[in-house]
C-alpha cells in the first residue's frame, strides 16, 4: 500500500520530546531552542500583494539581501542563486531528493545532525566518513558550531574537505545555521568558498538569530546544481510564506540588525559560561566535554558507557528533556554520550535539571565519582 521508503521510516526522537517541552516546570535541555525572551515581537499592515503566490526562489528584496551578505562571505552566491527555503530542513530533503537513491554513498561526520541522518535513511542513503570521498556523492557537514559536538573546524581542515571534494568530484552540502552565533574567536570562512570548479550546496537560517517559527531558510548552490534545486521545491511546495519572508526581510535590513547580532552572542555568551559553571558542580565526576566556541549545544561523553536513551523517560518523569546521544550517529552508536542545549533554559531552571540528570546518571553509573576538579577541556 505504501512505498518501499516508508518502511524504513521512524519517528523524530527529538520532535517527540519537543512535544513535551511545554508542560509547567519543564527543564528543556533537548532542541536547539533559542530563549524566549528574545524573540521578537510583530506588528503592522499586511500589503494584499503578500497574500498571493509568488515566486518559487522566493522574495526578490531576500534574495538580494541574502546574496550580498553571503557573497561577503566569499561564496559565488549571486542573487539568482539563492533560493529562500521553508526553514533549512526543506534544503536538506531538496538535496537528498536530488542526489541519493537506495544505496547512494553520503558521507557524514560521525556524530552528525540527527534530521539530516533521518532525511538521508528515508532516501536510503549509505553511509561513510568525510576521510575517503572516493565513492561518495554527497558530503554533509556542520562545520560551524556543529551539531550535535559544538565543534568549529579550523582552517586547515575546511581547506582539507575542500580539496578533498574538489578531487573525488563530491558534492560538498554544507549546512551552516549556527555561524553568527560566535562567542570566540575561530576560523568561520564557508568551506564552498574555497570550492572554485567544484559543486557545492550552502544554507542557512534565520531561525537561530530571529524567529524559529517563521521558519525561513535559504540556499545557494553552484550554478550546475541549482536549476535542479528549483525545480525540486516547485514539485513541492510552490514558494515559501511570503509574510514570513517579509518579517525576516523587515527585521534584517531595521537599522539595529547588527546590533541584535551582538547582543545575541553576548547574551548567548554568558549563559553558556553559567552552564559550564553549573556542569562543573553537577557533572563534573561523571563527563567530560569541550567548550564550544559557539552554537547552542555541549556534548558529553560519559565516563562509563551508559546507553544514555534508557535514561530519558525517568528524565521526562522527573521534568527534564534531553538528547541522547546515541541518536546522532550514522552507523553504531558510541554509549553514553549527550547533547545538551545551553541556551533555552535559564540558569536556575538549568541548576534544577543538570542537578536531576547527575542524580541519575549516578544511579546508572555507580563506580563513578566526583574528582576534586571537574574534568572539562577548553
Amino acid at each position: 500500500m505504501f512505498s518501499q521508503r516508508i518502511g524504513g521510516l521512524a519517528p523524530s526522537p527529538i520532535r517527540a520530546i519537543l512535544s513535551v517541552i511545554d508542560r509547567p516546570g519543564m527543564v528543556s535541555f533537548a532542541g536547539g531552542l533559542p530563549a524566549t525572551s528574545l524573540l521578537p515581537e510583530w506588528s503592522g499592515t499586511v500589503p494584499a500583494e503578500l497574500m498571493q503566490y509568488g515566486p518559487s526562489e522566493g522574495e526578490p528584496e531576500l534574495r538580494k539581501l541574502v546574496s550580498r551578505r553571503l557573497t561577503d562571505l566569499g561564496l559565488d552566491a549571486p542573487a539568482e542563486r539563492v533560493m529562500v527555503l521553508s526553514g533549512s530542513q526543506q534544503g536538506i530533503d531538496l538535496a537528498a531528493k536530488l542526489f541519493i537513491d537506495p544505496g547512494t554513498p553520503v558521507a557524514v561526520e560521525s556524530p552528525t545532525y540527527l534530521a539530516a541522518l533521518q532525511v538521508f535513511r528515508f532516501y536510503g542513503a549509505r553511509f561513510t566518513g568525510l576521510d575517503d570521498l572516493s565513492a561518495a556523492a554527497l558530503a554533509y557537514v556542520v562545520p560551524t558550531f556543529g551539531n550535535p559536538t559544538g565543534v568549529c573546524l579550523t582552517a586547515d581542515e575546511r581547506a582539507g574537505l575542500a580539496e578533498r571534494c574538489l578531487a573525488s568530484g563530491t558534492v560538498l552540502f554544507e549546512d551552516d545555521p549556527y555561524r553568527e552565533l560566535a562567542y570566540d574567536d575561530v576560523d568561520r570562512t564557508p568551506i564552498a568558498a574555497r570550492m572554485t570548479g567544484g559543486s557545492w550546496i550552502y544554507q542557512g537560517s534565520f531561525s537561530k538569530t530571529f524567529a524559529p517559527g517563521l521558519r525561513v531558510g535559504f540556499l545557494t548552490a553552484s550554478a550546475d546544481l541549482y536549476p535542479s534545486l528549483v525545480m525540486l521545491k516547485q514539485s513541492v511546495d510552490l514558494h515559501s510564506s511570503r509574510l514570513s519572508q517579509r518579517i525576516v526581510y523587515d527585521a534584517v535590513t531595521a537599522p539595529d540588525w547588527d546590533a541584535r547580532l551582538a547582543g545575541l552572542a553576548s547574551f548567548y555568551r554568558n549563559r553558556r559560561d553559567d552552564f559550564e559553571e553549573l556542569l562543573r558542580r553537577h557533572l563534573g565526576g561523571l563527563a567530560s566535554w569541550t567548550t564550544p566556541g559557539g552554537g547552542l549545544f555541549y556534548w558529553l561523553r560519559l565516563h562509563r558507557p551508559v546507553d544514555t536513551r534508557s535514561l530519558l523517560d525517568e528524565a521526562i518523569a522527573r521534568g527534564v528533556a534531553f538528547m541522547p546521544g546515541e541518536e546522532f550517529f550514522p552507523g553504531d552508536p558510541e554509549l553514553g554520550t549527550m547533547r545538551l542545549n545551553f541556551s533555552h533554559a535559564a540558569t536556575d531552571d538549568a541548576d534544577r535539571g543538570l542537578a536531576v540528570l547527575a542524580d541519575l546518571l549516578r544511579t546508572a553509573c555507580p563506580d563513578s565519582v566526583y574528582p576534586l576538579e571537574f574534568r572539562s577541556t577548553t
